[in-house]
């Protein structure tokens, strides 16, 4: 085998590379051709429909057909869905590599983006706060409900001893509850337009350049965190042998409390870039994607014995997931499927980090 071809199977993610390299191929090939209306690049900067002239002499509108999966649309959006899920795979990737586990993520991202919209409605144009103020606060308050909720999960955990399953299961309904208390049930609208303008800037093929350009951001913020600092290392270490990191000075309390805090921290950071691309929030936000989260991260190569996973196995899984979800919608399959498929996707990778680690001990016992 040659050295660039070794090298890339050495690298860590080659497999998730393959696995998506797979998975285009076949919704490539299956997914059939499509009609989608052209479109084209005004003066203004503005996407705008471009039509023919009929037989009659008529304005027609004019259409193209493209790929179901491999489009310039398809895979913007592809991309813009991905990101909100990998923003939190991230967080969620480090709470598991210490050897925990967040059930409440999607809940932290409901009440975040509650709060968040309903500051926002407080301080909107009508109120004559300053554009820039108002997007300020609001972003704090969505962000910084997402750290405290976070916070809390962590403080619980170690203070309580508790099970982590347990503090963020409980965790998932409370917050959750508070943010349909909080909203009664009503959808949150109203926010300042420099905002949603912001979050909204979009490329000539549709790509969301915000969430993407965060999803970028965080996932090399997560990469220097897990292997280029020694706050990193010593997550690795916590979750690999919990005992030996104590007897070794690490102080474990500390470093449970840091990456639940991180956790409830990208929640919070995904359900900003939501509110602003979607305009809205309500208490059923996030419904699900404890699931889609957490299989984003075990997909991604973290193992929920602790001790093992990247950020950038986070994103991948992400995309993983995230393009079973779009192919069961191109393929026509019933949507209610789509949990089902994933479910076994995260058993499977399960299974397969379990033989891993069975075949890595068998290696060294014969050793």
């Amino acid at each position: 085998m040659s050295s660039p071809l070794r090298h890339l199977f050495r690298f860590q993610e080659s497999g998730l590379l393959l696995v998506i390299l797979a998975l285009g191929v076949l919704l490539t090939v299956f997914s059939g051709a499509v009609r989608i209306p052209s479109f084209e690049i005004a003066a203004d900067g503005s996407r705008q429909r471009v039509f023919t002239v009929g037989a009659d002499g008529e304005r027609v509108p004019a259409f193209v057909e493209k790929n179901k999966f491999l489009n310039t649309q398809n895979l913007a959006q592809l991309a813009k869905d991905t990101s909100f899920i990998a923003i939190m795979a991230v967080g969620m990737s480090i709470v598991i590599i210490a050897g925990g586990i967040d059930l409440s993520v999607g809940s932290i991202y409901a009440l975040a983006s509650v709060i968040g919209a309903l500051t926002f409605q407080r301080f909107g144009a009508a109120t004559g706060t300053a554009p820039w103020l108002a997007v300020t606060l609001g972003a704090l308050a969505c962000v910084g409900t997402a750290s405290l909720c976070g916070l809390a999960n962590g403080g619980l955990i170690v203070s309580l001893r508790v099970h982590p399953f347990i503090i963020t299961l409980g965790a998932m309904a409370i917050l959750r509850g508070i943010a349909f208390v909080a909203t009664k049930g009503q959808s949150i609208g109203g926010f300042p337009p420099l905002f949603r303008e912001l979050v909204r800037k979009e490329t000539s093929g549709g790509l969301s350049l915000v969430p993407l350009g965060v999803m970028l951001v965080v996932l090399v913020v997560g990469w220097i965190f897990l292997s280029r600092l020694a706050a990193g290392r010593r997550v690795y270490a916590v979750g690999g042998n919990e005992l030996a990191s104590r007897f070794s000075g690490i102080r474990v309390e500390r470093v449970k409390l840091g990456v639940y805090l991180l956790s409830g921290l990208a929640a919070g950071v995904s359900a900003l870039i939501a509110l602003g691309y979607y305009g809205s929030a309500s208490s059923g936000d996030g419904q699900g994607y404890e699931l889609n989260v957490i299989a984003a991260a075990v997909v991604g190569g973290a193992s929920l014995t602790g001790g093992r996973g990247t950020a950038l196995g986070a994103v991948l899984g992400a995309l993983i997931i995230q393009m079973i979800s779009s192919g069961i919608v191109i393929l026509g399959i019933d949507q209610n499927y789509s949990q089902i498929i994933i479910g076994t996707v995260v058993i499977a990778a399960v299974v397969l980090d379990n033989f891993n680690t069975w075949l890595a001990k068998r290696r060294l016992t014969k050793g």
